[in-house]
């Protein structure tokens, strides 16, 4: 599948470095309504569970360990663990483990994982400069927004070209949150977005594999990184964005300006981000929805001769993993998932284990998913059909599954995400402490209060 033409070089772009400089500056703190300040909340809480979840998974034991030959010095927390790090490494770490078990949040228009890059960047910023959780709100929206606004003018072929658009405009949301958060005026941010502009980051190739969720936490590393070199006075392009040979035209054939500056300040693309019930990727949850609805039917794995399967090009195309090896791989095997949602009716992390991926009633179920892909269904959407032994066929079709901007997760069903993710690794108590602190994140004078609870 690819949406790619070729287009000539545009020489006389708008100024976006400049305008979403200026926009990163000055704009004024709690400058949106309560519906986007509440979704800033929610994406906060969110990811910090994802981060905690994964704190001992292989992974981050071994970004951990590769991290600590460096010596850094104790600037910031780790979530979930013991250990701290300098600011920046501790970016990268809690980048990775956001985006290991891929269960963080996602806008869905672009399929950026915002918050990945974003909050792990100015967490552990606003860790080391006592910063405010209303400081950190700030930085947390307008990171976003700029990440997904420069999404939003490569969409599509930026990403069929192979970039994972979560690391490769991640690094610019990081460091827009960053210099937010570090006070910088409109020229020394103009020079932190220049800067991160030289840094984008992942490939697709990765996925299914501990490098894919090195993307976004490398893209946090590499913002704060940028935003620290320009309150130094480092300098870059101050039109490294748009420029014929700059970021934008350089990484994508698509250039819509127009998405980069219409309605900035107005419109906030946080209020576009969802939070996903099943721990994969996200074009497969349509799939699970359906099988999990099967199951609410009375179907039972037993009774299965086959299911059928009827989906968007891209979802086989990112997802088409037959025989997936472990948890990783089957976060991209729209076969596993459809298999563990009818036979446990659900999909989070722990139906991605190494051991449930290759237990044998879930490996025979997965071999009796057949999929094909079928042009006239949307991306959001998937057809499904159980065929029973005893020759009876039922049919479910999802238009947006659970977890999308038509079907959001409630604040309950969050708080039971979360708590399922945090309380193996810190248990009940301190889980609960730590979810009643984010909802009150904009009243909390020092991040670092929340920090010091979120280890062990």
């Amino acid at each position: 599948m690819t949406r790619n033409t070729h287009v000539a070089a545009d020489t006389d772009p708008p100024a976006i470095t400049a305008i979403l400089a200026r926009f990163v500056s000055t704009h004024p703190g709690r400058g949106w309504n309560d519906a986007v300040e509440r979704e800033a909340v929610r994406t906060f809480y969110n990811w910090l569970g994802c981060a905690i979840g994964a704190a001992r998974h292989p992974a981050a034991d071994a970004a951990l360990a590769a991290l600590q030959m460096l010596e850094p010095a104790p600037q910031a927390a780790v979530l979930g663990r013991s250990e701290r790090l300098d600011m920046a490494s501790a970016a990268l770490l809690n980048g990775i483990t956001s985006h290991t078990f891929d269960f963080d949040d996602t806008h869905l228009k672009t399929i950026i994982h915002p918050a990945a890059p974003v909050a792990s960047a100015i967490l552990a910023l606003a860790e080391q400069r006592g910063a405010s959780g209303r400081a950190l709100l700030d930085a947390l929206v307008i990171g976003i927004d700029v990440a997904c606004r420069i999404g939003n003018a490569m969409y599509p072929e930026h990403y069929d070209r192979g970039w994972h658009i979560t690391g490769s405009t991640g690094m610019l949301g990081a460091a827009a949150g960053c210099a937010r958060l570090l006070g910088l005026d409109t020229q020394q941010t103009g020079m932190a977005l220049g800067i991160a502009a030289s840094q984008p980051i992942g490939l697709r190739e990765q996925f299914g594999t501990m490098t894919k969720p090195f993307h976004p936490g490398a893209a946090a590393r590499a913002g704060m990184l940028s935003a620290l070199l320009a309150s130094k006075g480092f300098t870059a392009s101050a039109r490294a964005l748009e420029a014929p040979r700059g970021f934008v035209q350089v990484v994508s054939n698509k250039r819509a300006w127009h998405e980069v500056s219409d309605a900035l300040g107005e419109r906030f693309e946080i209020s576009f981000n969802t939070y996903k019930p099943f721990a994969c990727g996200i074009v497969i949850h349509p799939g699970i929805d359906a099988c999990v609805q099967l199951r609410a039917q009375g179907v039972q794995p037993q009774q299965v001769e086959r299911i059928e399967l009827r989906v968007h090009p891209l979802v086989l195309e990112l997802t088409g993993k037959k025989t997936p090896r472990d948890g990783l791989e089957a976060k991209f095997s729209v076969y596993h998932g459809c298999a563990v949602g009818l036979i446990f009716g659900r999909a989070g992390e722990a139906e991605f284990r190494d051991e449930i991926v290759n237990r044998a009633d879930v490996m025979a179920l997965r071999g009796k998913v057949h999929a094909t892909v079928d042009d006239s269904i949307d991306e959001a959407a998937a057809d499904v059909t159980a065929v029973l032994r005893d020759g009876r066929s039922l049919h479910v079709r999802i238009g947006h599954a659970i977890g999308s901007l038509q079907r959001p997760l409630d604040d309950a069903q969050l708080d039971d995400k979360f708590m399922s993710l945090v309380e193996p690794v810190l248990g009940r108590a301190k889980g609960t402490r730590i979810g009643q602190e984010c909802r009150a994140l904009a009243t909390l004078a020092d991040m670092r209060a929340l920090t010091a609870l979120c280890v062990p």
